[in-house]
């Protein structure tokens, strides 16, 4: 994963790569990709994705193989859901890597005496375990500093975040009700995609009458694109002007692949009505339904920028390399949008990239002194 968001974020051919080497080993990795994807394309994905199921080996078998399984989920995740392919992530609450029984009797040994849950949702392409990042991890930091139990979802990236976001709060109520002790404190952490999807949990949770959003203390989101991000909106572009074009026609059906998931990261869609009714992949403005943060919740925003210190508008677009500083922020021109985050609630890291936010001691501080500061 890390050379797949570098890859989308810098591109190839930056300085320090051997020209030649570059030159020979791209084109052959270019022309190799598109033929296979082609094939694919042509001749049917399913019958591709079913040889690798055995493949892949049993669930749960190796982080190696959950990081695949996590990143194919994320491209093509909501087709898998739809031909009911084994491959699909169902969505479950884990803790230490694996999945929760949610009944009371089971949850007995990872509650303990504890009544405060701090809960992790990892983004696109990514699954629970890669919160740890290099012997660091934000989750058993905070269990260890404030005495948080540490949860974690694992869901499915590719399917729309509206229906994750439904999915979520329905496991958060399971959740609340088999605690074995009250359920005093809860606090959601999103990294880019999650914090998208804990967005979209606690206004169906709310809109449902669900338990669980009483107990919610704060939502903090790292690098989280709330007004989408170009990247998604460079591709959809991409993708059009192919697929107008008869000579490239072929190769405009490949931008059609990707998910629901990763068409929704194009102005951050939170809910149903976002995207239902609609041509995916059409052209168009930003007709999000406004979502407010919900009510009597601080939102903590985490943004991170490549850049060493504050720049200008160029260097805010560019930000960690895959969302932009207002997007992370929740700033938007539009006062409907605008998530209006007063600056004790923002904070800003440098020479940090996307991923960088998951491994990042400094991101920790900020993010341990807000909770255990009141906020």
């Amino acid at each position: 994963m890390d050379s797949l968001h570098r890859s989308i974020a810098w591109g190839p051919g930056l300085p320090g790569n051997p020209s030649e080497e570059l030159s020979r080993g791209l084109t052959g990795l270019v022309y190799g990709s598109v033929r296979g994807a082609t094939r694919l394309v042509g001749e049917g994905l399913d019958a591709v994705l079913a040889q690798l199921v055995p493949t892949l080996g049993p669930r749960g078998s190796s982080p190696e193989r959950e990081g695949v399984l996590a990143a194919l989920n994320g491209v093509l995740g909501d087709h898998l859901a739809k031909t009911e392919n084994p491959l699909a992530i169902q969505a479950s609450l884990r803790h230490a890597g694996r999945p929760l029984v949610l009944e009371r009797s089971a949850l007995g040994s990872v509650a303990g005496s504890g009544g405060r849950v701090a809960l992790f949702v990892h983004g696109l392409c990514m699954n629970d375990l890669e919160w740890n990042r290099g012997g660091h991890d934000h989750s058993a930091l905070l269990a260890r500093d404030l005495g948080f139990v540490p949860l974690h979802l694992h869901y499915n990236s590719g399917l729309h975040t509206s229906v994750n976001g439904r999915a979520f709060a329905g496991l958060l109520e399971a959740l609340a009700q088999a605690w074995p002790v009250p359920l005093e404190e809860l606090v959601l952490v999103g990294h880019s995609m999650g914090g998208l999807l804990a967005r979209s949990a606690c206004h169906y949770g709310e809109s449902a009458g669900h338990r669980w959003p009483k107990a919610l203390r704060a939502l903090v989101t790292l690098g989280t694109p709330h007004h989408g991000t170009p990247l998604e909106r460079i591709g959809n572009w991409i993708g059009l002007v192919l697929g107008a074009t008869p000579y490239a026609v072929h190769f405009g059906r490949l931008a059609r692949i990707r998910s629901a998931g990763i068409t929704d990261l194009r102005y951050g869609n939170l809910v149903d009505e976002d995207w239902e009714g609609r041509d995916r992949f059409a052209r168009g403005i930003d007709s999000r339904h406004a979502v407010p943060v919900p009510e009597g919740v601080p939102l903590l925003a985490i943004a991170a920028m490549t850049a060493k210190q504050e720049g200008g508008a160029a260097c805010r677009l560019l930000g960690d390399g895959l969302v932009p500083l207002d997007s992370a922020l929740g700033r938007h021109r539009k006062a409907d949008r605008d998530l209006g985050l007063p600056p004790s609630r923002q904070w800003v890291t440098y020479g940090t990239a996307h991923l960088d936010l998951l491994g990042s001691p400094e991101v920790y501080e900020r993010l341990r002194s807000w909770l255990a500061g009141g906020i």
